[in-house]
């Protein structure tokens, strides 16, 4: 998701047009729900307490990626925030708030490469079959459409929406040039 978006946001830039906001809030809202407020929960309150107790091996690293989720509400609202005052005071804002959005990705997707650097394979080694089947079934409870799932009731909606909002080749909606003829 947080790629589509810097996709859709090179592409608005190329074509020297205001976004279509309510559809950047949509993925964010999307990005905050899913990862930040049910995936990272679910590891910083089973994943990597079971981790701690199988082994001291990675333990400042969990810290820090524990920190890291503490910090991802706060860091997703900055990201919502800037996008408001573009959205709402201008084009004088678009540079500022992708200037944050990157900063977030960036942010984001070293911290995602770090936990399939680092944590999933001390997972594999170190976790029983017990803890793989705890894991699995609250893990499995809340999917990511994005990872081929089928969404959950509450949020196929806001996804469907989002697939069928977004200019293709991005989304499935209509390309940006067809939406500006």
């Amino acid at each position: 998701m947080l790629r589509s978006i810097l996709l859709l946001l090179d592409a608005y830039r190329r074509q020297h047009s205001a976004p279509d906001f309510t559809t950047l809030r949509a993925m964010l809202f999307y990005v905050d729900e899913y990862p930040e407020k049910r995936h990272h929960r679910h590891e910083s309150e089973l994943l990597f307490p079971k981790l701690r107790a199988r082994t001291p091996q990675s333990r400042e690293l969990l810290d820090q990626l524990d920190h890291e989720h503490a910090c991802g509400e706060r860091n997703i609202r900055e990201v919502e925030h800037a996008l408001l005052v573009f959205e709402m005071l201008g084009e004088d804002h678009r540079e500022p708030f992708e200037r944050v959005f990157a900063r977030y990705t960036d942010f984001y997707l070293a911290h995602m490469a770090l936990e399939e650097r680092e944590i999933l394979p001390l997972a594999e080694r170190v976790l029983t079959e017990e803890d793989w089947r705890e894991l699995d079934t609250v893990f499995l409870s809340h999917r990511d459409p994005l990872t081929g799932c089928e969404p959950d009731d509450a949020y196929r909606a806001l996804f469907t929406r989002i697939l069928n909002v977004v200019p293709a080749p991005i989304g499935l909606g209509p390309s940006l040039q067809a939406t500006r003829a």
